[in-house]
């Protein structure tokens, strides 16, 4: 078979918190169908992928942090469920965790119309994401180097995924990469985070935007069957 009509055996990695922040927040498009999008737009960039998997990188909710308490930490597991169901073979999620600092962090206050003030300081919450970078970045690492994949899609706009696409480049440069960038489409009205010229810089091709059509297709039904208890939209998405 020759090469130009050969599939490429295709993996798709999203970063979820840059998925959520730069394209998804304060929209109406959070029960998102990540497997049926995502594959539409590789599909039509890329002709010959032939769809393996579709990896989500995030962590878990935390409840006394999130706006909606325990419903957000039901939100978030009742869209894991759904995705997984839907896509028994295909969907994964592989969850980071969050770590914070109990007395609070001393930081510079921000007062409006004021210069920085490094001696005026207040105590606040500091809530960081863990290991969901460097689970992403093996992730992608391991399947170049067990050969599971021909080209791998990475879901993002964070310049911190460079590292291990340079490597991945440089270590399998029969490999193709493309990249995905989460966010709005110039035409949508939405404004948001620059564009990672590092990141495009490195991929064979890049797509840098979603429309909000494109979103508003590829919507999960508000009630997915699954092997337990249906997985319902909640309320407040």
């Amino acid at each position: 078979m020759h090469e130009h009509t050969q599939s490429l055996r295709t993996a798709i990695y999203i970063d979820g918190y840059n998925l959520y922040y730069g394209r998804l927040r304060g929209t109406q498009y959070k029960w998102l169908d990540v497997v049926a999008l995502f594959s539409q737009i590789v599909q039509s960039i890329e002709p010959r992928s032939e769809l393996r998997s579709v990896k989500l990188f995030t962590a878990p909710a935390l409840t006394r942090f999130a706006r909606h308490g325990e419903a957000s930490m039901k939100a978030q597991n009742d869209y894991h469920r759904a995705l997984e169901a839907k896509y028994p073979n295909v969907f994964s999620k592989i969850l980071g965790t969050h770590s914070y600092e109990k007395d609070g962090t001393a930081l510079p206050a921000y007062i409006d119309g004021h210069a920085f003030d490094r001696s005026n300081k207040v105590k606040v919450w500091r809530l960081v994401e863990k290991k969901t970078d460097v689970n992403l970045a093996m992730g992608m690492y391991r399947d170049a180097n067990k050969k599971l994949v021909d080209q791998l899609v990475l879901v993002s706009n964070d310049s911190d995924a460079e590292p291990v696409v340079e490597a991945i480049l440089e270590d399998f440069p029969f490999l193709k990469i493309g990249l995905i960038m989460p966010l709005p489409f110039k035409d949508d009205l939405r404004k948001g985070r620059p564009a990672s010229t590092g990141l495009s810089a490195l991929a064979h091709w890049t797509r840098s935007y979603i429309r909000d059509d494109e979103l508003f297709k590829a919507l999960l039904p508000n009630k997915v069957a699954t092997r337990k208890k249906p997985a319902t939209k909640p309320s407040h998405w």
